[in-house]
């Protein structure tokens, strides 16, 4: 998977899609696809509006608005990759504690086989007992 399919399935077909699960891949290029194009949002805002914004700029704040809800959606499946539940998303209001947590599990291999959440998005089977 590449960035470009990555990010046509997390805003296209699985915009507000918590159930299922999300590889690495898919998650990590997301991840990345938001954070350049915050980044470079965030040089245009600052050149527009020089002087005028003292927090997040116009441009930056609609992107955020069109990818929050996706964002936590792929993060919800991916931490489904893994066996946990997508509330455990919740740790990210504890300030870095809760970050580090979700960065373990977000770089884990996914469970092998299908699992509570959904079969494997590498399309592995389940081990034999």
């Amino acid at each position: 998977m590449d960035m470009k399919i990555a990010v046509e399935t997390v805003l296209r077909d699985k915009y507000v899609e918590f159930n299922g699960r999300a590889r690495r891949a898919e998650f990590w290029w997301f991840i990345l696809f938001v954070f350049v194009v915050s980044t470079i949002l965030s040089l245009i805002d600052m050149a527009l509006f020089e002087g005028v914004l003292q927090d997040i700029g116009p441009l930056s704040a609609i992107f955020t608005l069109i990818t929050l809800i996706p964002a936590i959606a792929v993060t919800a499946r991916r931490l489904h990759d893994v066996g946990r539940s997508g509330w455990w998303q919740l740790l990210f209001l504890l300030p870095v504690i809760g970050f580090l947590v979700i960065l373990f599990w977000a770089v884990q291999k996914g469970t092998d086989g299908p699992n509570e959440y959904g079969r494997d998005p590498l399309g592995g089977t389940a081990p034999a007992a």
